[in-house]
C-alpha cells in the first residue's frame, strides 16, 4: 500500500484491523470464568482443566510457526482472513455440548488467532510505518478490550443462554463481522520480499525478543486460565471472580496503549523491560495474597502491567525489525517459539496448585516468570535492528 493510499483510506484499514484485533482473545478469556462449571458438567479433572488452558497457547505457537509459508503462498492480508475464518469455525464448534468438540474447537480457534497474531505486526510495519508505536498500542489495546469483554460477559451470557456451550459459541458472531470487514483487504497480494527464517534463527537479538515474548505470554495465559479460580478459592463467587478477571483484562488496554506508545518514542526500551514486569509481579502477589481492601486497585495495576508487557513485546518486534518482511519473520519466530514455551506457564501453574492444594507455590511461580522475563528480555531493549529479507 502506498503512502497516498494510506492517507486516503488508512483510517478504514485501521478500523478493520481493530475489528480483527478485538476477536483475538475472547476465545481464550471466556473459558476461565466458566471453567468451574465446565468441570462440574463434564467431569473434567484438574489435569484436564490445565490441559484445556494450555492447549490454545500451544496451538498459537504451532500456528505462528506456520506463518512464514502462509505469507509466501497467500500474503499477510489473505492470511489474516484465513485466521478469522478459523476463529469463527472453532468458536462455533464449541457450541456442540461434548468434551471432544470443546477441545477441538479451542484448538481450531487458537490456530486462527495464531495466524492473525503473527501477521498484524507486519501489516503495521508496512502500512503504518510512520506511526508504528501508536498503531501497535491501539490494536493491542483493542485486543485487550476484546479479552475483557469475553471475561466479563462469560458468566452473564451463560446464565442468559442457560449453558456454557452457547456462551462460548456466541463469540463466533463478532468474528464473522470482523471477517466481513477485512474481506476487501484480503485481495491484496503477497509481500515482494518474504522473510528468510534462517537469518533470524542465527540472530541473538531475535532470540532475545522471542524469550521476552514467550515469558510475558505465560503471565497473560496464566491469568486467563486461572485467576477466576484463584479468586474463587479466596471466597468470591463465580460472578464476582469473573468481574475481577474482567477488570484485570480491561486494564490491560490502557497498559498496552500507554506502554507501546511511550516505549516506541524512547531511545531504547530497557527501562520499560525492567519496570513493567516488575510492577506486574508485585500487583499479582497483592491480588493473590493481599488484603481485600486493596484488591481492586491491585487488580487494576496487574491488568495495566500485563497489558504493558504485551504491548512492549509487540513494540520490540516492530522496532527491532528492519523492514516489513523482517517484521513478519520476527513476529512468526517470537510468537511461534514463544507461545510454545508459554504453554508451559498455565500448565505448570495448574499443576503447582493441584500438587499443593493451595496457591502459594503457584504464586511464587508467577513472580518467578516476571523476574526471568526481565533478565531474558533486557538485552532486547537496546536500540538496534535485524534484517531477514533479501
Amino acid at each position: 500500500m502506498t503512502g497516498r493510499q494510506v492517507n486516503a483510506g488508512g483510517w478504514i484499514l485501521g478500523l478493520a484491523m481493530m475489528l480483527v484485533a478485538f476477536n483475538l482473545r475472547p476465545a481464550l478469556s471466556t473459558v476461565g470464568p466458566l471453567l468451574g462449571l465446565i468441570r462440574e458438567t463434564t467431569g473434567l479433572s484438574a489435569a484436564g482443566a490445565a490441559t484445556l488452558t494450555t492447549l490454545p497457547v500451544l496451538c498459537l505457537g504451532l500456528a505462528c510457526a506456520l506463518a512464514a509459508p502462509v505469507i509466501r503462498t497467500m500474503g499477510p492480508d489473505r492470511g489474516v482472513m484465513a485466521g478469522m475464518a478459523l476463529i469463527a469455525a472453532g468458536l462455533a464448534l464449541r457450541g456442540i455440548d461434548t468434551r471432544p468438540t470443546l477441545f477441538l474447537g479451542t484448538a481450531v480457534a487458537a490456530t486462527g488467532i495464531g495466524f492473525a497474531n503473527v501477521l498484524l505486526p507486519a501489516l503495521v510495519k508496512r502500512d503504518f510505518a510512520a506511526s508504528s508505536g501508536p498503531m501497535t498500542g491501539l490494536y493491542t489495546m483493542t485486543l485487550c478490550l476484546g479479552a475483557a469483554a469475553g471475561a466479563g460477559a462469560a458468566v452473564p451470557v451463560e446464565q442468559a443462554l442457560e449453558g456454557w456451550p452457547m456462551a462460548l459459541a456466541v463469540w463466533a458472531v463478532p468474528a464473522l463481522i470482523a471477517a466481513m470487514a477485512w474481506f476487501p483487504y484480503a485481495r491484496r497480494g503477497a509481500p515482494a520480499r518474504p522473510p528468510q527464517p534462517g537469518e533470524l534463527l542465527r540472530s541473538a537479538l531475535a532470540w532475545r525478543v522471542t524469550a521476552f515474548m514467550g515469558l510475558q505470554s505465560s503471565l497473560a495465559y496464566i491469568l486467563f486460565g486461572w485467576l477466576p479460580l484463584l479468586l474463587q478459592g479466596r471466597g468470591l463467587d463465580p460472578l464476582h471472580a469473573g468481574l475481577y478477571a474482567s477488570l484485570v483484562t480491561l486494564c490491560q488496554a490502557p497498559g498496552a496503549l500507554v506502554t507501546a506508545t511511550l516505549a516506541a518514542r524512547a531511545r531504547d526500551q530497557r527501562a520499560w523491560i525492567v519496570g513493567i514486569p516488575g510492577i506486574t509481579a508485585l500487583a499479582f502477589l497483592v491480588v493473590a495474597f493481599g488484603a481485600e481492601a486493596v484488591r481492586i486497585p491491585a487488580a487494576g495495576i496487574l491488568g495495566f502491567g500485563v497489558g504493558g508487557c504485551f504491548g512492549l513485546a509487540l513494540t520490540l518486534i516492530v522496532l527491532r525489525a528492519a523492514d516489513a518482511g523482517t517484521a513478519a519473520g520476527l513476529s512468526a519466530m517470537a510468537q511461534g517459539i514463544g507461545y510454545v514455551f508459554a504453554a508451559l506457564g498455565p500448565l505448570a501453574f495448574g499443576l503447582a496448585h493441584e500438587a499443593t492444594g493451595g496457591w502459594g507455590l503457584a504464586g511464587i511461580l508467577f513472580a518467578g516468570f516476571c523476574v526471568v522475563a526481565i533478565i531474558a528480555g533486557l538485552p532486547a531493549g537496546a536500540a538496534r535492528t535485524v534484517s531477514a529479507t533479501r
